[in-house]
């Protein structure tokens, strides 16, 4: 069976001005806003686990790649989300997780990352070894990375067939972005695009690399070249797209019938640039710190509620719960956020980059969101307060469109972004 992606590409690719949003987290309740937004709109719903969250190991998340599929399906039938709409795909696979060990123990665990992704159903593969590992210097030469990607996709090839997985369902990118995924770790200044003879390059020592590995084959199943359209977004800042800058880059693919390219980082990008974007044929969009921002814009504005209306003694002390912790395990912030103590403590809450997302998995910061929705849901919110703290969300409960449950009005704030993500993916942008 055809990957569902394979025709999103071949309908771009004949003109139609569609693409698609890649929702990359492991959140649930950003999980349950992208069912509910699919729904509503009648598409399909691309959702990518990333090396760091999910791993063999189990990853930030805890979860390994069939644990993390058995999640989302468990989500999927609690929202009624239609299983067969749901494509999963692994992002960045390659060394990274392992870069502090030689290159050879690393691809070694890379590989291992790559066929327990594959045997546990995802079929959209992003090969990324672009990392340089122990005692190697940056950047890696394109034959050296090309070389890697290869030893990957023959390890994905050989896990599918073992699988008895349909090999016309797994689907490849290549390529990277520069600054590193996940927010830029210093501020931007000049962010550029990458050059078009870059692009050009890694796309024919890929296609070369593959077919002297006797794998040529496979090569209508790579469906994406990831390149820096010059989109990225740090703690403070968003480096906006401008499509002039990338007037020869768009067309790097042209001749590639069944390619398109993959833009990371577009997160904070306003509706009217996504759009842009997918009509420069970066036809998909990849988005997960702004989800899990939006996520605790929420969470907060939900606690600033319950200290209004819920005795002190009673409260969940969510934003307390959450900035000890962080202070008491700094490894997922302290690299990133420099300066003062007070302008660590605004990042550690506030910033773009939303490091607090590695959080939320904590067992004392997960018990401190449900007793904020246990308290909520006891005292009820008051429309004044809703309107106060999320103003879109009460316009929605006024018009009988949103329930005022707390865990509800959580999902769809994330929802608030997703809509604009799926304006700007629709072929017809009507709006959804």
């Amino acid at each position: 069976m055809s990957n569902p992606l394979i025709s999103l590409v071949e309908r771009h690719k004949s003109g139609a001005s569609e693409g698609i949003y890649s929702v990359c987290s492991a959140h649930p309740l950003v999980l349950r806003a992208a069912m509910r937004q699919s729904v509503a709109d009648g598409t399909p719903l691309l959702v990518e686990a990333t090396s760091n969250q999910v791993d063999q190991f189990g990853g930030y998340t805890g979860r390994t790649p069939a644990q993390f599929r058995a999640d989302v399906e468990a989500i999927a039938a609690e929202e009624g989300f239609p299983q067969h709409r749901l494509i999963l795909g692994g992002d960045h696979l390659g060394p990274n997780r392992w870069r502090k060990e030689d290159a050879e123990s690393a691809m070694g665990k890379a590989e291992d990352l790559v066929r327990a992704y594959v045997t546990a159903g995802y079929s959209k593969i992003h090969l990324d070894c672009s990392m340089p590992c122990a005692g190697e210097t940056a950047p890696l030469s394109d034959e050296v990375v090309a070389a890697r990607a290869v030893r990957l996709l023959a390890v994905a090839e050989q896990a599918a067939a073992d699988a008895g997985v349909d090999p016309a369902s797994l689907v490849y990118v290549i390529g990277t972005e520069v600054p590193t995924p996940g927010g830029a770790a210093e501020k931007l200044e000049d962010l550029q695009p990458t050059p078009p003879a870059f692009a050009r390059r890694t796309l024919e020592i890929h296609r070369r690399a593959i077919a002297e590995a006797g794998l040529a084959d496979v090569w209508p199943r790579v469906i994406a070249l990831v390149v820096q359209p010059a989109v990225e977004f740090d703690h403070l800042d968003v480096v906006d797209y401008k499509p002039e800058a990338t007037t020869e880059l768009r067309h790097v693919l042209d001749d590639e019938p069944g390619m398109v390219f993959e833009a990371h980082s577009t997160d904070y990008q306003r509706q009217e640039l996504l759009r842009e974007l997918v009509r420069a044929h970066w036809a998909v969009l990849k988005v997960g710190p702004g989800l899990t921002f939006a996520l605790r814009e929420a969470l907060f504005a939900l606690a600033a509620i319950e200290r209004e209306i819920v005795p002190t003694g009673e409260q969940s002390q969510l934003r307390e719960t959450i900035e000890s912790t962080m202070l008491a395990d700094p490894s997922w912030w302290e690299s990133y956020y420099e300066g003062t103590d007070t302008e660590q403590a605004l990042a550690r809450a506030y910033s773009y980059s939303d490091r607090v997302r590695y959080y939320w998995p904590v067992p004392a910061i997960d018990a401190a969101v449900q007793r904020l929705f246990t308290n909520l849901r006891a005292s009820g919110i008051p429309e004044p307060l809703l309107s106060q703290y999320l103003p879109a969300q009460f316009e929605r409960v006024r018009a009988g469109e949103l329930t005022a449950d707390p865990a509800d009005l959580a999902i769809d704030r994330v929802r608030d972004v997703l809509r604009v993500y799926a304006a700007a993916t629709a072929d017809d942008n009507d709006g959804k």
